[in-house]
């Protein structure tokens, strides 16, 4: 793994352009997971949570996670074998570029995730980097969603 200084803006833009990352950590989204998910956003939409139904009527046979659960496992699944920003005192979630959902997350499936860094810049509180992450579910070719990210590391 290359360890680089979160403030060696230099070296941190030669890793953009790079290929994707190899994929990292796996994790199952079960349907109790989604449940809770749905309890805390006060999404209850039946696809979700009602797995009776979808059986019957979703053309996917089954429930579904959200778009957004998917979404909040990126900080668990992005941690990069290949790469690590190190000596900053704080990282802040800066915003996001772009977020699309692609594929469907039926529940008990297994997800991973790669990253790639698309941009790297420095500024007066720290150094910039925007860096795209595609969640898949294991074995399957189409991303579940795809998000751009913005972090600032800061000293």
């Amino acid at each position: 793994m290359q360890q680089i200084r979160f403030d060696d803006v230099t070296a941190l833009q030669q890793r953009v352009g790079e290929p994707w990352s190899p994929w990292g950590a796996e994790v199952t989204v079960t349907q109790d997971m989604i449940n809770r998910f749905a309890d805390v956003t006060f999404d209850h939409q039946w696809i979700h949570v009602d797995v009776e139904r979808a059986q019957k009527e979703s053309p996917l046979k089954s429930t579904i996670a959200h778009g957004f659960l998917v979404l909040s496992l990126v900080p668990h699944l992005r941690q990069r074998v290949d790469l690590e920003v190190i000596g900053f005192r704080n990282v802040l979630n800066y915003g996001a570029d772009k977020l699309r959902f692609l594929s469907p997350v039926i529940a008990g499936s297994v997800v991973h995730a790669r990253c790639r860094v698309i941009s790297v810049e420095g500024k007066p509180k720290g150094t910039l980097i925007t860096e795209e992450v595609e969640i898949a579910v294991v074995g399957q070719e189409r991303p579940a969603l795809t998000y751009t990210m913005l972090m600032l590391f800061q000293p």
